[in-house]
């Protein structure tokens, strides 16, 4: 498969070879919904906590007598039923909401989510990504590329070794830069648009 290959001003200028593995798979969309709820489910992280009756302050005595009180008996204050006590049933922080990722339906979702997108013409290659260390210089390649009154929602796959346009990209909101060996369906599901760099999209397998 070929695809187009743009300038910064969304020119083209040739095409690349890109695998039809990749970029020409079927949609899947249960497949696809399996996967993305699995990384949200990892990246849960319960906050909320109960203490139960082990855990409060408190109830080392008895409150009062068994027998001959008139009252009802009692053995501890940090009964769930006294104000103070533990919580029966409460929610705990210690719950594991994780779930496993097969490797194979990771890489299946993600050639899925890629081949829509490219359906949708969300998908885009660029010759390059030298962009230097300058904010503004990813600014201005986003509004020529995408329209200043688009609202920004791309994400940059750039090469392993190219930090730069790391640096120029983290102060711009609705833009995520993550290298070609870090891709997943997540992060391309989360945004709208993907620029691939040329190398990158060569590589991709």
């Amino acid at each position: 498969m070929k695809l187009d290959v743009f300038n910064k001003k969304k020119e083209k200028i040739g095409v690349v070879d890109v695998s039809d593995a990749v970029f020409g798979a079927p949609w899947r969309p249960d497949a696809v919904k399996d996967i993305l709820v699995s990384y949200e489910a990892n990246a849960r992280n319960p906050h909320a906590h109960t203490k139960d009756r082990s855990e409060v302050s408190g109830g080392g005595k008895k409150p009062w007598r068994q027998k001959h009180t008139g009252r009802a008996r009692h053995g501890s204050t940090r009964s769930p039923i006294w104000i103070g006590g533990g919580v029966t049933f409460g929610p705990r922080n210690e719950k594991d909401y994780s779930k496993k990722i097969n490797k194979k339906a990771k890489k299946s979702a993600l050639y899925s989510i890629l081949s829509k997108k490219l359906d949708d013409r969300e998908v885009f290659v660029l010759d390059d990504f030298a962009f230097g260390e300058k904010t503004k210089n990813i600014a201005s390649f986003l509004d020529d590329f995408f329209g200043k009154k688009e609202k920004k929602s791309v994400l940059l796959v750039r090469p392993k070794d190219d930090e730069s346009v790391v640096r120029a990209a983290k102060n711009i909101n609705g833009v995520e830069v993550i290298s070609g060996e870090s891709i997943n369906p997540y992060a391309c599901a989360l945004y709208k648009y993907v620029v691939f760099e040329k190398t990158v999209a060569e590589k991709i397998s």
